[in-house]
């Protein structure tokens, strides 16, 4: 029971289409449904197709060329023609065909390079004794003063120059010098630092 009294839209025939004032009669579901159904069997069938008629198609390829493979394989090779010349030469000697590369010498020393003598230690006047050294065993002679740098374990010979390195060792070979060390920042081309155990 309904406490709304009631009015003319309460009266509706029994046999009619009507539903409502405000619904509309649907249509029928299945007829949307198929055009999608059709379009996924169909898809399916290709994707079946592909599955099944490719590979077996590529396995028949591979069957006609491997027949014509092993045919080539059992037949004798023919012979190919060669790209040398049959005819025996005599092998050129290396002395014809390559220049004779000049003699590497050892780098030369250069004692124009002037040699700055440096005393880091406490002993007064070692530096100038040294730079007489230098002087005597015909080297250029440089700056002597006192070192300002690290303090050094031993005497060293620095040089700022890769090109000045047998130079650096004979030096340090003449003054009795066993470290020899590059030193690129270093503003002399070569320096001798005295260091504990100079004399």
């Amino acid at each position: 029971m309904t406490k709304y009294a009631r009015d003319e839209f309460d009266d509706v025939p029994e046999g009619t289409e009507r539903r409502g004032v405000h619904r509309v009669a649907r249509a029928s579901g299945g007829a949307a449904l198929r055009p999608l159904l059709a379009s996924g069997v169909v898809a399916l069938l290709i994707g079946l197709v592909a599955y099944f008629a490719i590979p077996s198609m590529g396995a028949r390829a591979e069957a006609k060329a491997e027949p014509s493979a092993s045919s080539s394989a059992s037949a004798p090779a023919s012979p190919k023609p060669s790209a040398k010349p049959t005819a025996s030469r005599p092998a050129p000697s290396p002395s014809s065909t390559t220049p004779s590369a000049p003699p590497t010498s050892a780098p030369a020393v250069d004692k124009s390079q002037p040699v700055s003598v440096y005393n880091g230690t406490t002993t007064a006047g070692l530096a100038a004794g040294y730079g007489a050294k230098v002087t005597a065993a015909g080297w250029t002679l440089g700056p002597v003063g006192n070192w300002q740098g690290l303090a050094q374990p031993s005497s060293v010979v620095f040089y700022n120059s890769a090109a000045l390195k047998a130079s650096a060792d004979e030096l340090a070979a003449s003054l009795g010098i066993a470290r020899v060390e590059i030193a690129a920042d270093l503003q002399d081309p070569l320096a001798v630092v005295l260091g504990p155990g100079a004399a």
